[in-house]
């Protein structure tokens, strides 16, 4: 009986540690973070690589671990088969924790996590979203690394492909974002 119950106690305690541990976070040394049918995530390292190779528009997801509107997002905008092939044929996709604590070197400059707010933020994230930390945002950039636009909040496919054809199409050279949203 002592055997019986020092077993099952065992196996609770296993089950604790692991439902308790921390998942682990999307880093900058990851390999590809693409899933099969989906939006072909990258890593930031593997975006600025494969830019510097075949340049492109750059579009990145900041979102953190406890948000629920990024979820959302991963579970039904990401999946849209427009929103997908769309961003597949015209960006680089990068997915990227805004509260992740490993070092990102960019240009010349360590951006760290820095201690903060609701769990820290990554100073990258804080510096592309010009210190507005709401989640999801999405930050797009020009092949040389221009920022084109903020874009704050959740969006539905057919929101996410209009502003994704904003910018694939360069029409922020002729109008504001408020105008073409507002126009289309």
């Amino acid at each position: 009986m002592k055997k019986v119950l020092f077993v099952a106690l065992a196996v609770v305690t296993v089950g604790l540690i692991y439902a308790f541990m921390p998942k682990s976070e999307m880093t900058a040394n990851k390999s590809s973070l693409a899933v099969e049918g989906g939006i072909a995530w990258m890593t930031w390292d593997e975006a600025i690589k494969a830019n510097e190779k075949a340049p492109k528009k750059i579009f990145i997801d900041f979102y953190t671990d406890w948000c629920g509107w990024c979820k959302k997002m991963d579970q039904s905008t990401f999946m849209d088969p427009g929103v997908v092939e769309y961003v597949n044929k015209n960006f680089y996709a990068i997915k990227f924790n805004a509260e992740q604590k490993e070092d990102v070197t960019f240009q010349g400059t360590k951006f760290s996590w820095t201690a903060g707010g609701r769990g820290g933020f990554h100073k990258l994230a804080y510096d592309l979203l010009d210190g507005r930390l709401g989640y999801p945002s999405y930050v797009y950039l020009t092949p040389t690394y221009e920022r084109i636009l903020i874009s704050p909040g959740y969006k539905d496919a057919t929101m996410l492909q209009k502003e994704l054809k904003f910018v694939s199409e360069d029409r922020y050279n002729t109008t504001t974002w408020e105008q073409y949203k507002n126009s289309n």
